[in-house]
């Protein structure tokens, strides 16, 4: 499954809304340069008044005073291009905070299905790569391209009015600038998103070979890894040949064009002056601004190469939040605690069902063990139950109303799932535990961690609960990340709990130890625990056998063992192991 990408329409919008919150800095930006150009434009007049004026005879002093003149329109500019230059940047760094705050608000709310089936390497990719690339683009590039523009078009509308037969030479190079800039626009955009597709997917395969060194070497699939990864760079440096190969038609052409209205005035306004239709001082004026306008259609052709390589990273951010939502919440709340699933069935891909109509009640305090092979359908039953993936068919209740109709914060005060990954924040230890419940006191924090057996430990760092942790801090042992997660889960305080293999990372010493102090933590609430480690079933209230994607035996544990079926056979077995 591909995350989407934004299309011209979307892409126009959400500039347009960054624009728009951001209308009064712009305009002060635009209004600054503006008046820059305006400044600017005063040197070449000045200095073809001047050649005039001494053709034509004048006196010393109103020489002087035009030297005057254009030394005050230098030192106006100076003024007029810091400030303006200080304001752009201010507003390139509103804007891309902006940007980046959105983004986050984007990704913390998709649907965590579509993460997992899109994979984590085209969103970290958006997240990082994209975003960095269009940094300097937003923060710079967009004022930029409005100055520029205003620059030409007043420096233009200038020499039209000193001389509007010399200025016609401006214009030769025109037609060879619109054909290589269309030749450009009408390539660069798919070249560009080809680019940044083929960087997604290089962070992704690396993602994968690194996470899954140990599988990797286990299974003898270096070489494999490395020709995907081959085969990725390979598709990158295509991609990336191609928008070069643009690039190498566009310039040269760009150079024609400027070069051309240079040659053009000065034949076109020898001609006119020797037939008397303009001046020396004229000739020389229009001749400077196309000398000056070069600097910023060719910064302008600058940013359109930038701004393409920025359309298509904003294009790939914007489209983040495109992403469907997975369900509708209703606002109907639970009228009671006990949760149900009816032909409950669910599908990675479409046709594809790993569970197939499973009826499970769940009564309020029970304690349920799902137990079976790997790849039965275990963990994913887990996720249904706490509302982490829709339904492909039938539905799961909580109080009769459908998990999926609930407020994501509804149903996380509902139901709770801790898996065996868990992730440590950077922050304090505090922090990490606040996460969970923000105004949790201190003494709050301690008993949780004793919940989970982790206050022996944290209270021997130095700084106990205010300690550093994640990256750049104290590094927690996965065993310790483990207890962490857990004690979230207790200040979290869900009815039902969903808990998939989490005291894994633990020895089976320690994980025996904690699930007996979690047990009287966690009574009174619904524990569904799906684990390996048999025990865990041993103790709970009843115990369900998945296999091939459906309940098998379903029962107390003494009961499934005197009958002698699946259940009975995993027991004997984990027994002699």
């Amino acid at each position: 499954m591909k995350l989407p990408i934004a299309d011209g329409a979307v892409l126009r919008a959400r500039v347009g809304d960054l624009l728009r919150m951001h209308r009064g800095s712009l305009a002060k930006v635009v209004g600054l340069h503006t008046g820059a150009a305006v400044a600017g434009l005063a040197g070449p007049w000045l200095l073809g008044r001047i050649i005039d004026d001494v053709s034509t005879g004048t006196t010393a002093s109103a020489l002087n005073t035009m030297a005057a003149a254009l030394a005050v329109a230098v030192l106006l500019q100076t003024v007029l291009v810091r400030q303006a230059q200080r304001s752009s940047i201010v507003l390139g760094e509103q804007v891309f905070a902006q940007m980046r705050e959105d983004l986050i608000e984007v990704v913390t709310s998709l649907p965590l299905s579509t993460v997992e089936r899109a994979g984590t390497g085209d969103l970290i990719a958006r997240t990082t790569n994209d975003v960095d690339r269009i940094n300097f683009t937003v923060r710079f590039g967009v004022p930029r391209v409005l100055v520029a523009t205003a620059s030409i078009l007043l420096t233009v509308l200038a020499a039209v009015l000193t001389n509007w037969l010399v200025a016609l030479g401006m214009f030769v190079g025109l037609p060879i600038l619109l054909v290589a800039c269309r030749w450009y626009l009408k390539r660069a955009a798919a070249g560009y998103l080809r680019e940044s597709a083929a960087y997604a997917t290089i962070n992704g395969s690396l993602t994968e070979s690194v996470e899954g060194a140990r599988t990797v070497d286990a299974l003898g699939l270096g070489k494999r890894r490395r020709d995907r990864t081959d085969a990725d760079v390979r598709e990158a440096f295509e991609a990336e040949k191609y928008t070069l190969w643009l690039r190498t038609w566009l310039f040269p052409g760009l150079d024609a064009a400027f070069i051309l209205p240079i040659i053009a005035i000065l034949a076109w306004g020898a001609y006119l002056a020797s037939t008397g239709q303009a001046t020396v001082g004229a000739v020389t004026t229009v001749l400077l601004y196309a000398v000056q306008v070069i600097g910023p259609v060719d910064e302008l052709i600058f940013w359109l190469d930038e701004i393409q390589v920025g359309t298509a990273r904003l294009a790939r951010i914007f489209g983040v939040g495109l992403v469907q939502q997975d369900r509708v919440a209703t606002g109907l709340k639970p009228s009671a605690q006990d949760i149900h699933t009816r032909d409950l069935e669910y599908a990675y891909r479409e046709g594809q069902n790993v569970l197939h109509g499973i009826d499970l009640d769940l009564q309020p305090g029970e304690r349920l063990a799902i137990v079976g092979p790997s790849g039965a359908g275990k963990s994913t039953l887990g996720r249904m139950l706490a509302g982490i993936h829709p339904p492909s068919g039938g539905k799961v209740t909580v109080g009769d109303v459908p998990l999926v109709e609930l407020e994501l914060e509804d149903l996380r005060g509902q139901v709770a799932l801790v898996t065996q990954e868990h992730h440590v924040f950077v922050g304090t230890l505090a922090q990490n535990l606040r996460l969970a419940k923000q105004d949790a006191t201190d003494d709050e924090l301690a008993d949780a961690l004793r919940a989970v057996d982790a206050w022996g430990w944290v209270v021997a760092l130095e700084n106990g609960l205010a300690t550093e942790v994640g990256s750049g801090g104290v590094t927690l042992s996965p065993a310790q990340a483990q207890q962490i997660a857990l004690a979230r889960l207790v200040l979290l305080d869900p009815h039902t709990l969903v808990l998939d293999e989490a005291t894994s990372l633990l020895d089976p010493r320690a994980a025996r130890h904690l699930e007996r102090s979690l047990s009287a933590v966690l009574h009174g609430r619904t524990v569904v625990a799906i684990a390996h480690r048999l025990h865990t079933a041993h103790d709970a209230d009843r115990v369900a056998v998945v296999a091939d994607g459906r309940i098998d035996e379903i029962g107390p544990h003494d009961d499934l063992v005197a009958a002698e079926g699946s259940y009975a056979a995993l027991w004997h077995s984990w027994q002699r192991e």
